[in-house]
């Protein structure tokens, strides 16, 4: 049974479903770049850690080395990468899902 709601064009269930997959697909597709991004930003500080701690310990300025400079930006990367999600989200996504409905 079709619903007709006044201001809305009328879809099909078809469409409606088609909308939906490439609604989900644009959401995947956001989601996998911003973890591969995140954990491109972890594993490369943890890899600099593990093979080359000299470079971590280059004095920047007295009383700070590229590693104290480095391992709050990870940190603060993280929070980031999570407003870039949450803005994307609120634009894009959360308007397909009101077309949808």
């Amino acid at each position: 049974m079709n619903v007709v709601i006044p201001g809305k064009p009328d879809l099909a269930p078809s469409a409606s479903a088609a909308l939906a997959k490439k609604l989900a697909k644009k959401r995947l597709i956001v989601a996998l770049v911003l973890s591969a991004a995140m954990i491109m930003i972890y594993f490369g500080f943890m890899g600099l850690f593990a093979f080359d701690k000299p470079l971590l310990g280059t004095i920047l300025v007295p009383g700070l080395s590229l590693c104290i400079m480095l391992g709050p930006l990870v940190i603060v990367s993280s929070f980031v990468l999570c407003l870039v999600y949450v803005l994307w989200a609120n634009r894009v996504f959360d308007a397909g899902i009101r077309d949808l409905r």
